[in-house]
């Protein structure tokens, strides 16, 4: 089977992950395709159950042994898709204009058939070192597989290349994610006579503001500028309160992401941030509640010195870049891993109606890979 169908054949294999249950699915027959691939590309298969049922599940494929190795790593999930919006089916890959559309295509199913077939073009017999491909599960919606990752110590290896879609250029560096909730809670009451009740909106307004005034001086005292933008940023996503006009608002909550440069740790901007509410809203009488949606994603930076940034520089002819979205570098970089992002997509059409892959990219990807491996493995 080619390179094309194979992507054909993920992309027809459904694996959504998102947090509102109804639209949330397993990857298991994902991973037990790639599985069906790999064991007759000679690795040997290590399928490991990342939720009770077994129905959510990293794979860790390994060809060769010893100590060192590559792995090329990637995740199985693929974020919700807007029904109607697309030109064509979304689990169906199709050719048009010099690019396979589909869910999935560029972030990031179609990194794995490539990644097999680079594989395929060593003798297993030259690796002097492990080949490992790793698949996780939940990327898309708190990875979950990474993190289980951490937790088990696997995989062991000198190297990683993450396929996340990167245009062909290698990159090093990227900021933390964390997504976290406030809410006040204070007592209704009738609108004509704001004594009567403690309104949580107008509270809100308060902790606004100590948000944005946070946010000003996080990007005076922190810059980066390999990364765009060069500072920290924290989007206030989405705010919800009360329910009509003529009664004081009893509850409120808003919701924001904050993104934190290396070096940075975002319990701490999160710490600082409610002791300042706290502070602004002394006296209020409103109750506050603040904590994260889902445990952050930590800053990424694997060293420009490192073999593998070196290594991807040569083969590509592009210096490392820093890019502002996450990835599960940061937890293979915790396994002891160094690690780059480096793919055929491009994150400018992920996540949207109409993702593709432009087919041009799929040999070059695949020399690249093939090249990386002989050059880390052989």
């Amino acid at each position: 089977m080619d390179v094309i169908a194979r992507i054909a054949e993920l992309i027809a294999t459904p694996s959504v992950s998102a947090v509102r249950p109804e639209l949330d699915m397993p990857n298991r027959a994902v991973v037990d395709l790639l599985a069906g691939w790999l064991e007759h590309e000679g690795f040997a298969i290590e399928i490991l159950p990342v939720t009770p049922d077994g129905k959510k599940a990293n794979l860790i494929a390994t060809r060769g042994s010893g100590p060192g190795g590559l792995v090329l790593s990637g995740h199985t999930d693929t974020v919700p898709y807007d029904a109607g919006k697309w030109s064509s089916d979304p689990f169906v890959a199709t050719e048009r204009d010099g690019k396979l559309f589909g869910l999935g295509t560029s972030d990031m199913k179609g990194f794995f058939p490539i990644a097999i077939e680079a594989a395929r073009r060593v003798d297993a017999s030259s690796l002097r070192e492990p080949l490992i491909v790793l698949a996780t599960c939940d990327e898309e919606c708190g990875m979950a597989g990474a993190r289980a990752l951490v937790d088990a110590r696997k995989p062991k290896a000198r190297a990683a290349i993450i396929g996340e879609p990167t245009n062909l250029r290698p990159v090093r560096l990227h900021k933390g994610v964390t997504m976290a909730r406030i809410k006040l809670t204070g007592r209704s009451g009738h609108s004509s006579d704001p004594s009567l009740g403690r309104s949580a909106l107008e509270g809100m307004r308060i902790v606004m503001n100590e948000l944005v005034a946070l946010r000003d001086e996080l990007g005076k005292k922190h810059r980066n500028d390999a990364l765009r933008p060069p500072v920290p940023t924290m989007n206030l996503g989405n705010i919800h309160g009360g329910d009509n006009p003529n009664r004081i608002c009893a509850e409120c909550e808003l919701q924001f992401d904050l993104r934190v440069l290396p070096g940075m740790h975002d319990r701490d901007v999160l710490a600082t941030l409610r002791a300042r509410i706290e502070r602004a809203l002394a006296g209020s009488d409103l109750a506050i509640a603040m904590d994260e949606l889902h445990e952050g994603v930590p800053p990424f930076e694997t060293a420009a010195s490192a073999a593998i940034v070196r290594a991807a520089e040569e083969l590509t002819g592009h210096q490392a870049e820093a890019v502002s979205f996450g990835t599960e570098g940061p937890f293979l970089s915790a396994l002891g891993l160094e690690t780059i992002v480096l793919g055929p997509g491009d994150i400018a059409v992920a996540h949207q109606p109409d993702e593709h892959l432009p087919l041009d990219r799929v040999e070059p990807m695949t020399s690249l890979l093939e090249r990386t491996i002989r050059k880390l493995c052989t």
